[in-house]
């Protein structure tokens, strides 16, 4: 019939004795060609079934619902582009560390994970929830779902990415100590890929807590030792005290370079009413605003579904499934590398807040949003073709240890060679920290800012008028996202403003400035992916003896 490559070795024949569409080997004719001492390779084609890599819309009921990932809102988080190219979350196991999970739900049993559960609160292997009058110990059942809720049973909704494993760690219904913590985020780190937390500190405008001893070494070795060295991912909401005028960079575990921290924003692209500010955001999903406003679809407890999830809590998961797809996508990624990516792969979109700013490398950046909205499709293509990131580098600069008083309105400024010359030497930031011990009449009048050498300003703690306490900080640490890939070299000026009572007095008693990053110049990397996709090979049907024995071309995949 004709020649499958223009070079006279592969060709397609047809016999007329045997059907065009036949579904199975005749058995005759293999027989004589086999035989025949010119024929190299041949074999007789059949039908076989492709489908095309765009998934149909699940079949589960309240999909519809689920307006943040169906195409409903413009943009979404582009999570229907991911399912199209196939991946939904196969081989990634993420756990929801929080109050339990209902394991045997009709929407979360055929992916639960044993090995990536356990109940601390009890100490024993079964993380299901406790039960109650007011089912107050919902919320991990919640999260789950919108990891990992299975899609086409026809019940309930989707989860991001609907074929992960998804573990429960039962740790925050009973006491809760800093073993607790640590053993929940050191849980099987060669296992878990992905912790997923929404919860910390109080979230009432006047507290400054975090990680204790155990539970910040537990965070250490999870991104030093954990998948393999790679870096356990932590996924954590970034706090729910806007009515308080929290900040969540007195949220210790919020603000941990090795968390990464989502906050949220509603349908219409508002900055809800809960929501925290700070420097420490990385990214942003959705949630819901005010209580006329869609919310969140999940799983509930009583093998039931619920549509009001809502606050930063629902956020982070959103993150969490997104984050893996992306590690599916890319299974070799550290847990910088994701960080990097969330950065590249959040944008301003139609988010709306007065404090959008472009930092030193060109990047749309706000303390409401951080980098902007999450999109799962560009944060799977940059994830295929990431080259890895060069070690970690710390800089630290002790910039004031002799006790100063702080003037109404201060500058302090420092200029930093970024250890150059050294091998830690930093050429392009990822986090930078400001360690502070100082005295302050009403903590919460004191406004603290940071800015680089490039011009970013980052307010590190804004006011907080709740929080009237007289203790200051005590070797606290505030960190920055906002300053991502610069260089740090230059003029950094730490900026301390009292927005409160005239007469508020205190002292500053030491600042350090804190650098992380890398040595390569991250701005010189190229912008464009570098994918390009080979065309379809045919499939080969008969060789000449100029053919090598043995050679065929593989299907397609389309």
């Amino acid at each position: 019939m004709e020649e499958i490559f223009p070079d006279g070795q592969y060709f397609h024949l047809r016999h007329r004795g045997v059907v065009q569409q036949s579904l199975s080997p005749h058995w005759g004719h293999r027989l004589r060609l086999k035989k025949d001492p010119k024929v190299r390779w041949f074999e007789q084609q059949t039908l076989r079934r492709r489908v095309k890599r765009s998934l149909a819309v699940p079949t589960d009921p309240w999909f519809s619902k689920q307006w943040y990932m169906n195409n409903e809102v413009w943009p979404d988080l582009n999570i229907l582009e991911v399912w199209r190219q196939g991946l939904s979350g196969q081989g990634i196991v993420v756990s929801i560390l929080d109050d339990g999970i209902e394991k045997d739900h009709p929407d979360l049993w055929a992916n639960y994970d044993p090995l990536a559960s356990y109940d601390f609160n009890d100490y024993d292997p079964d993380p299901q929830p406790r039960y109650s009058a007011s089912d107050e110990n919902r919320h991990g059942t919640r999260c789950a779902g919108e990891v990992a809720a299975v899609a086409n049973n026809r019940f309930c909704g989707t989860g991001v990415a609907y074929n992960a494993r998804i573990g429960g760690v039962r740790m925050l219904d009973g006491t809760i100590t800093d073993i607790i913590e640590a053993q929940s985020l050191s849980l099987q780190p060669q296992h878990i890929h992905i912790y997923s937390a929404s919860w910390g500190p109080e979230d009432d405008g006047r507290t400054v807590d975090g990680p204790g001893i155990l539970t910040r070494e537990a965070f250490q070795r999870g991104v030093t030792k954990g998948r393999g060295g790679l870096g356990t991912l932590f996924i954590w909401a970034s706090g729910n005290g806007g009515l308080h005028y929290d900040d969540c960079n007195c949220d210790g575990y919020t603000n941990s370079i090795h968390t990464l921290s989502v906050g949220s924003t509603t349908r219409q692209g508002h900055v809800p009413w809960y929501s925290e500010a700070c420097a420490s955001t990385l990214t942003t999903t959705y949630s819901s605003g005010i209580v006329t406003d869609p919310q969140i679809v999940t799983t509930d407890l009583h093998h039931q579904c619920t549509d009001k999830h809502t606050g930063t809590s629902a956020s982070a998961p959103l993150a969490a499934g997104m984050i893996a797809l992306a590690l599916e996508a890319n299974p070799f990624l550290t847990w910088r590398d994701m960080q990097h990516l969330v950065v590249r792969a959040s944008r301003q979109a139609q988010l709306q807040a007065e404090d959008w700013r472009t930092n030193g490398v060109g990047r749309q950046v706000s303390h409401h949003y951080g980098y902007g909205l999450l999109d799962a499709g560009l944060l799977v293509d940059l994830a295929r073709t990431w080259l890895p990131t060069q070690p970690q580098k710390k800089c630290a600069v002790r910039v004031l240890h002799t006790p100063t008083p702080i003037l109404p309105s201060m500058r302090v400024r420092k200029k930093v060679s970024a250890c150059a010359g050294r091998a830690n030497y930093i050429r392009s930031l990822e986090h930078v920290q400001v360690q502070l011990s100082l005295s302050y009449s009403r903590r919460g009048d004191l406004e603290i800012s940071l800015t680089s050498p490039m011009g970013t300003r980052s307010t590190l703690v804004a006011i907080r008028p709740l929080d009237i306490s007289g203790q200051g900080y005590n070797n606290w640490i505030f960190m920055s996202t906002h300053f991502w890939d610069e260089d740090p070299r230059g003029l950094w000026i730490l900026g301390l403003e009292n927005k409160g009572y005239y007469f508020n007095t205190g002292t500053l008693f030491r600042y350090t400035l804190l650098l992380y990053g890398t040595a390569e110049d991250m701005t010189a990397r190229p912008t464009g992916l570098q994918n390009a996709t080979a065309p379809p090979m045919p499939w080969a049907a008969f060789a000449s003896p100029a053919a090598r024995p043995g050679t065929s071309t593989a299907p397609a995949r389309q």
